[in-house]
């Protein structure tokens, strides 16, 4: 063996010496990083069954259409079933995969601000500021329906900047941001409440069935703000995925590093407040998703930092599974969307809750 050759797997030895365990190296032209093994064969994992999930939301109807049917609709070839599949139950489908992918960031960039999996955007009160907002523009007649999701976003916006600041002190220390955002997110609800009253009683019947969070009637008129901004926010995101480890760290170790912690964080949670918002202005405030889909996507990868593509789409599939199910569980009763996901996001906050409990008091014993 040359000794270049021997100095080349030299190299090649060290660097899979300090690999960590559970990654692969991938290489794309002359770049090269880490790839985690088991957070790579979840998200194809996510992807199988979200395409299955797709398959059969659209197949499932008060008519059935065979998933070849579906299929030619969605290649774009002619069949009997275009009005049933691709007008009627597509753009519904649309709106309720981008909204979930968007909850399930939002949750994601929220709780690693937190350091909290008790953290979401429904539960610091950036849902319940955009409900807010929204539910005055509605009640009052401030703005046409068109302009709404803006109004949800400038709401959702002014909530999660008012939480941070209240809970931001030489530091943001993770219990207060969460107390802080419950205080607000009581607040900004009574608030709501108030709006209702005071308006216009048609329209704050309406304002009601939106507070719920449903996809009923929900189109391409609510999915294109949306699929925009998610779109604008993709290289936020790809940021935001190199951000989160620093953003991990506690004060005194990311000074000993020298990473501007406050900013990193501010720059995570206006990502997140502003994607939490759009997803609520399209489909009212989907409870819980933001909280459920960025933990089972750490419980399922493994990995110290919570992934946000299967955050992505774990809210997607959790959102349209449950669509599907509130269309046709009590059929031909259909439940918005937000009563299904606030039915199984109740009692899984309620136990995390528990567990944290359990947990700091073995601590301390």
């Amino acid at each position: 063996m040359t000794r270049t050759e021997s100095a080349a797997a030299d190299t090649a030895s060290a660097r899979t010496a300090t690999r960590p365990a559970g990654y692969a190296v991938a290489r794309i032209g002359g770049a090269s990083f880490l790839v985690h093994r088991r957070a790579v064969a979840v998200a194809g994992l996510l992807t199988v069954l979200l395409a299955a999930a797709v398959v059969l939301y659209l197949c499932v109807g008060d008519s059935f259409v065979s998933p070849v049917q579906v299929i030619d609709v969605l290649l774009g070839r002619p069949s009997p079933d275009e009005l049933v599949v691709g007008t009627l139950r597509l753009p519904r489908l649309v709106v309720g995969l981008l909204a979930g992918a968007a909850f399930g960031v939002a949750g994601a960039l929220v709780q690693t601000v937190a350091r909290n999996p008790l953290a979401s955007p429904d539960v610091i009160g950036v849902t319940h500021g955009a409900g807010a907002a929204t539910v005055a523009a509605m009640s009052f007649g401030l703005v046409g329906h068109t302009t709404l999701p803006y109004v949800s976003v400038a709401g959702g916006l002014g909530a999660g900047l008012l939480v941070y600041a209240f809970a931001w002190r030489r530091g943001l220390h993770a219990s207060r941001f969460v107390l802080v955002g419950i205080g607000v997110s009581i607040a900004l609800g009574s608030l709501t409440q108030l709006f209702l009253t005071k308006g216009d009683y048609l329209v704050a019947q309406q304002a009601k069935v939106w507070l719920t969070g449903s996809l009923n009637s929900r189109g391409y008129d609510q999915a294109a703000p949306l699929a925009l901004v998610l779109l604008v926010a993709v290289p936020a995101v790809l940021w935001a995925a190199w951000a989160q480890r620093g953003a991990s760290f506690d004060d005194d170790t990311a000074v000993a590093l020298g990473i501007r912690l406050d900013r990193m964080r501010l720059g995570l949670t206006l990502i997140g407040v502003v994607l939490a918002s759009v997803a609520t202005g399209a489909t009212g405030p989907v409870d819980f998703v933001a909280l459920l889909a960025p933990q089972i996507a750490r419980r399922l990868t493994r990995t110290a930092q919570i992934p946000l593509l299967s955050s992505a789409l774990t809210g997607a599939l959790v959102v349209v599974v449950a669509d599907l199910l509130a269309r046709r569980l009590f059929s031909p009763v259909e439940l918005p969307v937000g009563v299904l996901t606030a039915a199984v996001g109740a009692p899984y906050l309620m136990w995390l809750i528990a567990r944290t409990r359990s947990r700091s008091g073995g601590s301390t014993s």
